[in-house]
């Protein structure tokens, strides 16, 4: 894949701050994380560049990310008009919600198929924000980016990825087809309409 990107990003403030879930753009972009694979290296922005993070998001072949359709989208969708329902865009999470039912977080689908666990939760991160901690807000989503990009080329190479049920407390296997996927949409499920 020409541009394939990793991106993740933290906000600064937490739901019950803007009114709950159902009000997500108003969270505030703190961090965002591109991985950019073509390169193997990370790019960091923070909300001064938003214009500059959906136009490198926009020329992606393909975005990955984890619960990016519904959680990082919705957060920039307050920065801008673009419809980020037209970008090729691979959720994990939701991809894994469809297989087994359920959401699953990051930390157990990285723990359990990479042995990589997250270096510390989304509310620290803002924490962090607060305290004027930027370069360990950069660094947590920098991880986060990581393991989003491990777990999916595991899934890539191998067919499968896992994780511990936190009903059962038992490791699973959930068989994928990432390597399938090209610069489709998984939010609508067909090639997006050039913009």
């Amino acid at each position: 894949m020409a541009n394939l990107v990793y991106f993740d990003l933290e906000t600064k403030k937490i739901a019950s701050e803007v009114g709950g879930w159902g009000h997500i753009d108003k969270m505030g972009l703190a961090v965002a994380v591109l991985y950019h694979a073509q390169r193997a290296e990370y790019s960091i922005y923070l909300e001064k560049d938003v214009d500059r993070l959906v136009a490198d998001i926009r020329r992606a072949d393909l975005v990955v990310g984890f619960n990016v359709l519904r959680f990082d989208y919705t957060v920039l969708s307050a920065y801008s008009v673009f419809d980020f329902s037209s970008v090729p865009t691979l959720d994990l999470m939701v991809s894994l919600e469809e297989k087994i039912g359920h959401r699953v977080g990051l930390d157990a689908v990285a723990d359990a198929t990479c042995g990589v666990k997250k270096t510390a939760s989304g509310t620290q991160a803002i924490q962090w924000w607060r305290d004027g901690k930027q370069k360990q807000v950069a660094e947590y989503c920098c991880y986060d980016v990581k393991a989003t990009r491990l777990v999916h080329e595991y899934g890539v190479k191998n067919g499968k990825v896992a994780f511990v049920s936190h009903r059962t407390r038992l490791k699973q296997f959930v068989p994928v087809d990432w390597a399938s996927i090209g610069p489709v949409s998984h939010l609508t499920g067909k090639a997006p309409v050039a913009t």
